[in-house]
């Protein structure tokens, strides 16, 4: 397995694609206007507590204010609050958690209006962006996040990653951390973490450390309110440290800045693999289309999604639910049976998924319909196939079994905003919009496909009627397209401009002017 990490800069934003074996997995966008992000932690002030929602509105800044639970308080909030109120007045200095006393926990089932009042100030981190028309979510169980670990002030506990199956390296990196954690902080062991070895690891908390010093040195001179006092790392470094494993073989950059970051960032992680970080200086060619990206977003992103052999995804949006249907298409059926075709179609559709969930990064539930399937045995396998093509994906995620009606139910955690991009464009014919000409090109290529493997069509001519704007891109440059054609299928396909034609509108005719079949 290759990866690669495609990094665009822009003007107003950064783009950033994974590739993986040379397919489009993940897509990222740091914008520089973004003010509320992950893990950026703010000194706020509680706007008003409400008891029928257990809840307070918090003032951070944004428009919308932020929204605090009583379950995000922490079971150490009386602890934190004494901390921030020594720290800020001056009256302790000392920023470890070493001689610091701590406070009794508050109660798993109590009321928000016991701990905090109205114009109070707190401490509070973004777990959720500000999405549509609501505010911010936060917490004010601060954590700092790192490549092999988290901390977490005000803390004992040390938790491993369930992804983590052995139990003699839990024990390992258990032990471990044990004998390196600062009294006052708890850790949570990264999956990543696994069989590093004591100085990689204590290097990542002595990183962690050095960054809540930093925010204790903000905290006792913050004068107003609200003020954000840590940043969560830029996004490409915290990109890098979420993903980055000894697979990378590439990390492709086409702004000089970023490149120097970008190698800093690795030093620290990774100094063995700073010279898969290069710079891209094609000025004629952007980098996204160099590697493919625009196609590959173009045919993604749309309703219709195309798979293999002609079956394909229709993904419906609201502002909660997704519903994602799965077709067959016009694939020919050379399996022995309808079961076994619908079987084989589910499971690439179950690998698609799995892909279009972290590309598009949707969030809430999302329910699935795949082709429905008679056995049970197959049932539990594409519910074991779709579990373990989930297994990559970072994001917090539920996956409950079929139900009667052949119904998988996905809950995935949305923290910032879903990635939306428009794939249709303006029609050069007449009003409104039709389909990239670029989907278009795929689509010829998979009908072609279907055509000259039909059995019925071996000994016929082929001829592709088509917009003579596609026709010339089709025939021009060299190799062409259609000379690509020849060479895969040892037949020539002659391709035929019509006037008449839409924009997008194509057939495939033989030599009598009658439409070919697909199957």
């Amino acid at each position: 397995m290759n990866k690669e990490l495609i990094i665009r800069s822009k003007s107003s934003a950064v783009d950033f694609a994974l590739l993986k074996d040379g397919k489009l997995i993940e897509l990222n966008k740091e914008v520089d206007d973004n003010k509320f992000s992950v893990g950026d932690i703010y000194v706020a002030k509680i706007k008003k507590p409400i008891s029928g929602l257990n809840a307070a509105f918090v003032g951070v800044g944004h428009e919308k204010d932020g929204f605090l639970h009583y379950h995000d308080l922490g079971p150490n909030l009386p602890s934190l609050l004494n901390f921030f109120k020594n720290i800020n007045s001056g009256r302790n200095k000392d920023y470890s958690l070493n001689n610091f006393r701590f406070e009794k926990e508050i109660p798993k089932d109590g009321s928000i209006q016991d701990y905090l009042k109205s114009q109070q100030q707190i401490l509070v981190q973004i777990v959720k962006e500000p999405i549509s028309t609501k505010g911010p979510r936060v917490s004010s169980e601060l954590s700092l996040a790192g490549r092999f670990m988290v901390l977490i002030p005000f803390s004992d506990r040390i938790s491993i990653s369930q992804k983590i199956e052995s139990n003699a390296e839990k024990n390992r990196l258990k032990k471990l951390v044990k004998s390196i954690r600062p009294k006052g902080f708890g850790v949570i062991i990264r999956t990543v973490a696994q069989n590093q070895k004591v100085r990689e690891l204590d290097a990542d908390l002595q990183q962690l450390l050095g960054r809540w010093k930093n925010l204790c040195e903000r905290l006792g001179k913050v004068n107003n309110y609200p003020t954000k006092i840590l940043s969560e790392i830029n996004r490409s470094s915290s990109i890098l440290r979420d993903i980055f494993d000894n697979d990378f073989t590439g990390i492709h950059v086409d702004d000089p800045e970023m490149l120097v970051e970008i190698k800093d960032y690795l030093k620290t992680i990774a100094p063995d693999k700073i010279s898969i970080v290069r710079y891209f200086k094609n000025r004629n060619t952007p980098i996204f289309d160099h590697f493919g990206i625009e196609r590959q977003i173009k045919t993604s992103f749309g309703q219709t999604v195309s798979m293999q052999k002609g079956a394909y995804l229709v993904i419906e949006h609201t502002e909660a639910l997704h519903v994602i249907d799965v077709n067959s298409g016009n694939r020919s059926n050379k399996a022995r049976s309808q079961e076994q075709t619908a079987f084989e179609v589910n499971m690439i559709a179950a690998s698609e998924i799995a892909r279009q969930l972290r590309l598009r990064d949707m969030g809430g539930i999302i329910v699935v319909d795949f082709i429905d399937l008679n056995t049970n045995e197959n049932r539990k396998k594409l519910f074991e196939h779709l579990l373990k093509e989930m297994e990559s994906d970072r994001t917090k995620h539920k996956i409950l079994p079929p139900s009667r009606f052949g119904l998988i139910q996905i809950t995935r955690q949305r923290v910032r905003p879903e990635m939306n991009i428009k794939t249709r464009e303006s029609n050069p014919n007449k009003k409104g919009e039709v389909e990239a000409p670029i989907v278009l090109i795929d689509k010829i290529n998979a009908e072609l496909d279907k055509i000259v493997k039909n059995r019925q069509n071996k000994k016929k001519k082929v001829f592709l009627h088509i917009h003579p704007f596609i026709a010339a891109y089709l025939t021009s440059g060299f190799p062409s397209i259609r000379a690509s054609w020849c060479i895969k299928y040892k037949k020539w396909i002659q391709v035929v401009p019509r006037d008449a034609f839409m924009y997008l509108e194509f057939r495939f005719l033989d030599q009598n002017r009658r439409l070919l079949r697909t199957k």
